[in-house]
C-alpha cells in the first residue's frame, strides 16, 4: 500500500473546498467530482498505464483540480488494485482496476471485471515500425521533436510525453519522455470521441445503425417527446440541443458542470445523459458536451449485444485488432457502457494506427472498415459551428470556421483534420501529405498546446517535402 498526501492549505483553496462542500451538501454531486476524478485517474495511471503515481498526480491531476488539488490525499492499494482519494478529509472516493475494462469509481455496487483477450487473427495493418524507437536522421525532423518537447522557461508546463510521426505508412520519427515507452498506454481524453465515431461508422456499415432518423434511445421513443427528433448525426456533431453542460473547457469549476458530474459521479453515464431536457431544438445549436457521446457509446453496447464481454469483443474484433492496436484500453462505466467520450488509454503508436485508418479512407489491408464516404462525412464542417471547426467526431480544417482558418494559416494543411483531447492530445491526419502525427501529454499551455502542435505539423511538413529527405533508420 502506498500513500501520498499533497496539502497546500492556502486560504483560497480552503475557501474553494468550503464552497464545494456546501454545493455537495445542497446538490449531492459537485464536491464528489473532484475526489472521484482523482481516484479514477490515479487508478488508471497506475494500473492501466503503469505510470509513476506522484509525477502523474503532480503533472496531470493537480493542475486540473487547482486550487483544490493540494487538498487531495490519495492512497494506492497495490494488492487490491485500487486507489482511494479524499478531498479535505471530507469527501472520499475509491476507484478499482478491472483488468481489460480499466478503472471505475466504486459507487457501492458490484463492478464487473474482464481479462484481456489476445487477438484471434493477425492485424490487417502492416507494421509501422520495429521494436526500437525510431530516431530521425533528418535534421528537420529532429529539430521538430526538440521543439515539441521543449518546456517554456517560465511555464505554464507542456509536459509532452510522446510524439510519433508517420509518413507514407511508416514511422519516420518518434520520441518519448522519461518513464514512457512505445508500449505505454497514455490517456487520449476527447480523442476517445473520435474512436466512438469510428465504432458508430462500423455499425452503419453493418446496417445496424443509421445516422438519420430518430436516435435509438428508448426514453425518447414517444413521438411527442421533443427529444425524439434527435438523430445520431446530431449527437456526433454536437447539435442535439440537450442541456448536459459543456465539455469544451476543463478546470476546477467543471466540478459544477453536469457533463463532469456525469463522467465522474454517475454509475450509468448514458442514463444520466438521456434524462437531460432540451436547451434548444435539435440541429439548431452547437454545444460540445460529453453527454452526446455517452449516448452513442450505449448504442454501440446495445448493438453489440448489450453484455460487457460482447461489447469488449466487438470493439477489439472490429477495430483494435484489425489495426494492430495491442496496447489500447477503452474503459467502461459501472453500468457496463464504454466511457466513449473521454477514457481511452493507448500507446502513441496505437493512436497513430487509428489515425492511419482515417488517412486511408477507412480501409485497412484491402478491407473496408468504415463505410465508403465516412471519412469525408466525419470531417465535413458542422454548419452550426462557425468558430471551432468541428465535424462528426473530428476537428476539421476544412471550411471557413475562424479557428480552422487560423490553424491553416499557422501551417496545418487545409485538408487536415484531427482527434483532440483536453490536455494537448492530438492525432493530426493530413491526407495530401500522407502524414499522421500523434502528440500526447499533460499540457497546461493555452488551448491544449495548439500553437506548439501547429508548429510541429508545419515543421514536419517542411522537413518531409524536400526531395533530399533521408528516411529514418
Amino acid at each position: 500500500m502506498r500513500k501520498a498526501m499533497l496539502w497546500g492549505a492556502a486560504p483560497a483553496a480552503l475557501l474553494v473546498a468550503g464552497a464545494a462542500w456546501f454545493q455537495y451538501r445542497d446538490h449531492g454531486r459537485s464536491a464528489a467530482v473532484a475526489a472521484n476524478f482523482a481516484s479514477h485517474q490515479m487508478c488508471s495511471a497506475v494500473f492501466v498505464a503503469g505510470l509513476e503515481p506522484d509525477r502523474f498526480y503532480r503533472e496531470a491531476v493537480a493542475p486540473m483540480l487547482a486550487p483544490v488539488g493540494g487538498l487531495v490525499r490519495y492512497e494506492i492499494d497495490y494488492r487490491a488494485h485500487a486507489v482511494t482519494a479524499t478531498l479535505a478529509g471530507i469527501i472520499r472516493s475509491r476507484a478499482v482496476y478491472r483488468g481489460a475494462l480499466g478503472c471505475a469509481v466504486d459507487h457501492g455496487r458490484q463492478l464487473s471485471a474482464l481479462s484481456e483477450a489476445k487477438p484471434a487473427t493477425p492485424p490487417l495493418l502492416p507494421p509501422i515500425a520495429g521494436r526500437d524507437v525510431v530516431v530521425p536522421r533528418d535534421p528537420g525532423l529532429a529539430a521538430a521533436l526538440d521543439r515539441a518537447f521543449a518546456e517554456p522557461a517560465q511555464g505554464p508546463h507542456r509536459y509532452t510525453k510522446a510524439v510519433v510521426i508517420v509518413h507514407d505508412g511508416r514511422i519516420v520519427a518518434e520520441r518519448y519522455a522519461p518513464g514512457v515507452g512505445i508500449d505505454t498506454r497514455l490517456l487520449g481524453w476527447s480523442m476517445t470521441k473520435s474512436v466512438t465515431s469510428a465504432l458508430i461508422g462500423i455499425l452503419v456499415r453493418q446496417h445496424k445503425l443509421a445516422v438519420d432518423g430518430p436516435a435509438p434511445v428508448a426514453a425518447w421513443s414517444d413521438p411527442n417527446d421533443p427529444r425524439h427528433a434527435i438523430t445520431i448525426d446530431n449527437l456526433l456533431r454536437m447539435t442535439s440541443g440537450l442541456a448536459i453542460g459543456q465539455s469544451l473547457y476543463s478546470n476546477w469549476t467543471s466540478a459544477f458542470d453536469p457533463s463532469a458530474q456525469m463522467n465522474f459521479d454517475m454509475v450509468d453515464e448514458a442514463g444520466f445523459a438521456e434524462r437531460a431536457p432540451l436547451a434548444a431544438a435539435p440541429g439548431t445549436l452547437w454545444n460540445y458536451t460529453n453527454g452526446n457521446t455517452e449516448l452513442l457509446a450505449r448504442m454501440i453496447r446495445d448493438a453489440a449485444g448489450g453484455a460487457i464481454a460482447a461489447t469488449y469483443r466487438f470493439v477489439h474484433r472490429e477495430l483494435f485488432d484489425k489495426l494492430g492496436m495491442a496496447h489500447a484500453t477503452l474503459e467502461f462505466d459501472g453500468a457496463g457502457t464504454p466511457i466513449g467520450s473521454a477514457e481511452m488509454w493507448a500507446s502513441a503508436r496505437d493512436w497513430a494506427r487509428f489515425g492511419l485508418l482515417y488517412l486511408n479512407d477507412g480501409m485497412v489491408g484491402g478491407e473496408r472498415i468504415l463505410p465508403e464516404g465516412w471519412v469525408d462525412y466525419s470531417t465535413r464542417p458542422t454548419p452550426q459551428d462557425n468558430f471551432y471547426g468541428y465535424g462528426a467526431g473530428f476537428w476539421t480544417n476544412r471550411g471557413t470556421a475562424e479557428t480552422a482558418r487560423r490553424r491553416v494559416a499557422a501551417g496545418m494543411p487545409a485538408d487536415s483534420f484531427m482527434a483532440r483531447g483536453s490536455q494537448g492530445e492530438y492525432i493530426v491526419i493530413a491526407p495530401a501529405e500522407k502524414l499522421v502525427i500523434v502528440r500526447l501529454g499533460f499540457a497546461e499551455t493555452p488551448f491544449g498546446d495548439i500553437a506548439a502542435v501547429e508548429r510541429l505539423v508545419a515543421d514536419t511538413v517542411a522537413a518531409l517535402r524536400p526531395a533530399q529527405h533521408v528516411s529514418a533508420r
